[in-house]
This record gives C-alpha cells, sequence and structure tokens, in this order.
C-alpha cells in the first residue's frame, strides 16, 4: 500500500488535473417514474451535491460508503411524494454512475438509501449489485408502497441480483416486518441503542429467524461506538471516525523522533555525509530507503548500492516528502488509524486537485495541509506535537494549527463536502470563499476517493 502512496507523494508519475465535471443523466426513459417526473428545477430545491460519509467494521477499518445528495435535498425528499423521491433517488444513482462507482470502491461497499416501490426500478440493473448495500427508507404515506408479498418478492429478486439489503430498524418501522428474514442488515439510529431496545431486537429477530447484522448510524463519539460494539453490532457510521481524544500526554513514538531529527537536518541544509550517518543510525530505515530507490515506483537508472549513492539520487526534496510520509504511517494493528489516514489522503488529493492551477509549490504545501490534517489521529499525539518536528512552512503550520493563512480555506472546503449530510450551508459557504462553485468541490472530492481508494486499497 504505501508504495504506492510513497510514488504519488514523490510526484515521480502523477501530474495533478483538474477534476472532469460530473452531470447526472437524464432519467431513464424507459422508467414510467421517470417519465412522469417533474424536472429538477421543478422540484424547488437547491442543487443536488453527492456526499458521503465513511462506514467502519468491528476493527474500525472503512469497509463502506455512505451515498446521498447533500442535506437541504435530502430534507426535501423526506417530505416530498412518491415522485419526487423516485427522481432524487435517480438522480443520486446518476451521480454514482457518474463517478464510475464500480472503480471508485474497490473491495468497499456503497449503501444507498432507497423508496421500497425504486426496488423495481430498472436503473438499479446499471449499478455494480455485488458492492450495493439497497437500505430501504422508511415507507411514504402516499399509495405506491408493495404490498407485502411484493416486497418479498422483489427483495428476493435484488438479492439473486447480488445486492445486499438493509432495512430499518423493525422495531422503530414496523411496516417492513415480515421482510425481516431477507436482510442482511438493520439499520440502527444510535440515540435508540438502549440494552433494553436490544434485548427486543435479538429477541424478535430470533423469532422471525433472522441473522441480519447491526449497522448503528450517526454515532457522535469514540464512547458511543464502544457501546454499540459491545451491543453486538457490526457496522459503524458517524462522527466518532475522526473524534479527537485526550492524548495530552502522549508523545510521538520513537521512530517519529528519529524521523523527526532527520527530517530538521534536511531542513537546516545539512551535509550529505551527516544526513547520511543519521540514516545509518537506523538500519531498519536504511533498508527502507534503498529498497525504495531500487523498486520499480522510483526506476533508478542504475542500481544504488549505498546510503550515500541513494540520497544523491534520491534528491532532498524527495527524500523529505518520502520522511513526511512516513511519520504519518499509521500503526498497521490500528483500524482507526488507517481509516483516519485513508480520509486524510482523500483530503490531500482533493486540496492538490483544487491547487492544480497554483504554482507547483503552493499544490504540493496544499496536499501536505490534507495529509497531515489527522496526524493527531493517526499518531495518537496532540496535533501540535504530531507536526513539531516536521519543519513546516509557515502557511502549512498556520492551516492546521490556526485554521488561518491562505491555504485553510481550501481545507475548510474538503472538511465541509464529508459534512455535507448536515451542514450543506457550510459546504456552499466555503466553496463561496475558495471562487469555485459546490457542484466543483464535489466533482473534486469524488476524484479524490477515486485516488485513494487506488492508493489506499
Amino acid at each position: 500500500m504505501f508504495k504506492k502512496i510513497f510514488g504519488r507523494l514523490l510526484g515521480e508519475t502523477h501530474v495533478a488535473t483538474p477534476p472532469q465535471p460530473t452531470h447526472p443523466p437524464a432519467p431513464a426513459a424507459e422508467s414510467p417514474a421517470a417519465a412522469r417526473a417533474p424536472s429538477a428545477q421543478q422540484t424547488e430545491t437547491a442543487a443536488t451535491y453527492l456526499c458521503r460519509e465513511p462506514i467502519l467494521g468491528e476493527d474500525q477499518r472503512i469497509v463502506a460508503y455512505l451515498f446521498a445528495l447533500q442535506e437541504a435535498a435530502h430534507h426535501n425528499i423526506r417530505h416530498s411524494s412518491r415522485r419526487l423521491r423516485h427522481l432524487y433517488t435517480e438522480i443520486l444513482i446518476g451521480h454514482l454512475l457518474d463517478a464510475r462507482i464500480d472503480r471508485l470502491l474497490g473491495q468497499r461497499l456503497a449503501c444507498i438509501e432507497i423508496p421500497d416501490s425504486f426496488l423495481t426500478h430498472p436503473l438499479l440493473d446499471q449499478l455494480p449489485a455485488h458492492q450495493i448495500m439497497l437500505l430501504l427508507a422508511p415507507p411514504l404515506s402516499d399509495a405506491g408502497s408493495l404490498a407485502p408479498a411484493a416486497l418479498q418478492a422483489a427483495l428476493r429478486q435484488r438479492q439473486a441480483d447480488g445486492f445486499r439489503i438493509g432495512l430499518p430498524d423493525p422495531l422503530v418501522i414496523e411496516e417492513y416486518g415480515a421482510a425481516l428474514p431477507l436482510a442482511e442488515f438493520i439499520a440502527l439510529q444510535a440515540p435508540t441503542l438502549y440494552p433494553n431496545h436490544c434485548t427486543r431486537l435479538r429477541q424478535l429477530q430470533l423469532e422471525q429467524g433472522s441473522t441480519a447484522r447491526w449497522f448503528v448510524r450517526d454515532l457522535p463519539a469514540l464512547e458511543d461506538f464502544r457501546f454499540a460494539h459491545k451491543m453486538g453490532a457490526a457496522l459503524f457510521h458517524g462522527a466518532f471516525v475522526t473524534s479527537r481524544e485526550e492524548w495530552g500526554k502522549h508523545e510521538p513514538g520513537p521512530d517519529t523522533l528519529r524521523i523527526a531529527t532527520l527530517i530538521a537536518k534536511l531542513r537546516a541544509d545539512g551535509e550529505t555525509r551527516e544526513i547520511a550517518n543519521l540514516l545509518k543510525q537506523d538500519a531498519a530505515l536504511s533498508l527502507r530507503l534503498l529498497r525504495y530507490v531500487n523498486s520499480a515506483a522510483y526506476q533508478p537508472q542504475e542500481p544504488v548500492t549505498s546510503i550515500e549513492h541513494a540520497l544523491l539520487m534520491f534528491g532532498r526534496e524527495r527524500l523529505y516528502r518520502w520522511l513526511i510520509l512516513l511519520a504519518c504511517a499509521p500503526d498497521a494493528n490500528n483500524g482507526r488509524t488507517s481509516a483516519a489516514l485513508e480520509i486524510a489522503l482523500v483530503r490531500a488529493r482533493m486540496l492538490e486537485l483544487l491547487g492544480a492551477e497554483k504554482a507547483p509549490g503552493q499544490s504540493e504545501s496544499l496536499f501536505l495541509v490534507g495529509l497531515l490534517s489527522l496526524a493527531d489521529i493517526v499518531l495518537q499525539v496532540p496535533l501540535a506535537k504530531a507536526i513539531a518536528p516536521l519543519s513546516l512552512a509557515d502557511e502549512v503550520r498556520a492551516a492546521l494549527l490556526d485554521h488561518s493563512g491562505p491555504y485553510f480555506p481550501f481545507l475548510d472546503l474538503t472538511i465541509a463536502c464529508e459534512h455535507g449530510f448536515k451542514e450543506p450551508e457550510r459546504l456552499q459557504q466555503a466553496a463561496e470563499r475558495c471562487g469555485i462553485s459546490p457542484e466543483q468541490a464535489t466533482d473534486s472530492h469524488l476524484a479524490a476517493l477515486q485516488w485513494a481508494m487506488e492508493v489506499h486499497g
């Protein structure tokens, strides 16, 4: 994994290009719902920005992403007719198809919420079924809901197609109760996760012969995740993924400090011999450098056989970037730090795309701002301590620590894209401050997600 990330961070084969805008296709002509659906302008909603949020497994690694339209549109969806609900679902799927969802996800799943009557919609046939979890939305009050027998038949057909099926909490949404044995997941809301509620749900599943796993949404903090895990949940979603803990007494580990010593010597224009001697004091780091410089990713013109030779071939700027990435490398056994690194990579790539027309040094600085924005979670030390040894430019430090300077508006925009479900106004305002449209921002966000999937695996 890190060999691919190293290759990107060191700028060996990639040239940043602005993302191409995506536009959702028109509703399928063969669809009766599409034929009757009003235009997007007639829905009286704001522009529909595609948002995504990570879903973690029991080991706190990202296993799926929840995709939806931004909350302003989503609010209207929940208070609209079935025709409008179908239209919005078509727009959502159109965005995913435009984004090449089959390539975007890698081994992960995409979770999308749909009305029950959409189960028979032909647009679903265009999705990569094995990568999609269909989560049924709460029933709509108007006519058109599938009768219980028809619902079960439609669910069985979609399962046969390869889709995963999720149902809302049957103790809260009783209308889908008969379909419970067909569900692979049950979506629970964090505020309802009381021991008594969990006991009743287990009993209902036992009576219905259901083996569905629990997917808990909107977990705000790590203690909520831990409680949900203790209650037996298998999938987890919410702000806890990037929540901070009290790490005030933690210090960077010895590996980070050794790397920081090298970084400081580099930024102070130390002699090559001094830097080589420091490297030689860490046999593992020296070996990693020699292997990397001799690897296919770097493609040297001749074999590198010594540390001094490696430094001359590698160059100081590349060595600096390589050491920065090593300093941010998470503990392989800690799932949440791996998830945080993936989110940081999305931020880094999005910032780089947004800075594609700026000077190369500024584009690289923007990449570092995104990469280091979650360094405290990755390393589990306060952010100021995490980046203190890295000899960063003042503008980078200002964006990360003081939320100021020329790079911070772009970092704020990437974070706003992550919170589009709940804070659509923030996305609009942050995009305006950066002089771009929210549509351009979300296009960049999806392009960055695809890149991060490729390098993070």
